[in-house]
């Protein structure tokens, strides 16, 4: 079972993914005088390519930007808005049905790729003074694909070369906590992959982060369990200060007027 996603039908057993859906919306059934816009994403890091799990062409890799306002982004990313829990499940639903899956010798079901599920909710609120503020909060829910030895996973052709680009990618990950625990490092190495360039607000930036590390109980899987601990040790120990984004540029919940309207009912 799915640490991220657990068994959705059961209160009990839900995974973090179901439960952030259910906090988002119930905050927002039990908000007086704001208005609030959801919009989602789904994006696939596959052997160093970027893809819309949303697309209509699976085939079309995109590029990452870069401004200096924003950030980091992926040019032509879909944004799909969402005015109910049942609504982002379903954008989660089928973006999950295009992942890259396959088999190895300690998975069936594989996953292939690095996955980002970006959540951005945008809140207006009125002042005393009757003047609205805008404010814009993203939550990135990351799936990893856990790292890989061949010799147990048993890859060969293309699973190895799935492989490889798994453990470079999170090798570079590793890399960057690193830095960011260590104090003195004048250098972030955000730019060694993809994934890191997309987490880098999420790793050292105006964000709070949370890793869920998982870990198997198995006497055979001692020396993963030992590493997925020691790269989990490295990662709470980066310390952010993240603070309100106000009035943001990029914010376009005043366009989506009717939407909120309805997110309302």
């Amino acid at each position: 079972m799915d640490v991220d996603r657990g068994i959705r039908d059961d209160p009990e057993q839900r995974g973090v993914i179901p439960n952030s859906f259910e906090h988002v919306y119930n905050h927002i059934a039990r908000s007086v005088d704001q208005q609030f816009l959801i919009r989602a994403s789904y994006l696939e890091i596959y052997q160093e390519e970027i893809r819309d799990l949303l697309g209509k062409d699976q085939k079309t890799r995109l590029e990452l930007k870069e401004r200096p306002d924003t950030g980091v982004f992926v040019k032509d990313l879909q944004q799909f808005v969402c005015k109910s829990v049942n609504e982002i499940q379903h954008v989660m639903t089928v973006g999950n049905q295009n992942r890259a899956v396959g088999a190895t010798n300690m998975n069936l079901h594989s996953s292939r790729s690095h996955a980002i599920f970006i959540i951005t909710i945008e809140c207006s609120t009125l002042d005393d003074r009757g003047r609205g503020t805008i404010r814009v909060g993203k939550l990135n829910l990351v799936d990893l694909a856990g790292s890989e030895r061949q010799s147990k996973t048993g890859t060969a052709g293309e699973r190895l070369k799935e492989a490889t680009k798994i453990n470079l990618s999170l090798s570079a990950l590793g890399n960057v906590i690193s830095a960011l625990v260590d104090g003195r490092s004048t250098h972030i190495p955000y730019r060694d992959s993809k994934l890191t360039r997309l987490l880098q607000d999420s790793l050292g930036g105006n964000s709070k982060t949370i890793m869920v590390a998982n870990i198997g109980p198995a006497s055979y899987n001692y020396d993963e369990t030992i590493t997925t601990l020691r790269y989990a040790n490295r990662a709470k120990n980066i310390k952010n200060k993240p603070k309100v984004n106000e009035d943001p540029k990029d914010a376009i919940l005043k366009e989506y007027q009717e939407e909120l309207a309805r997110l309302k009912v």
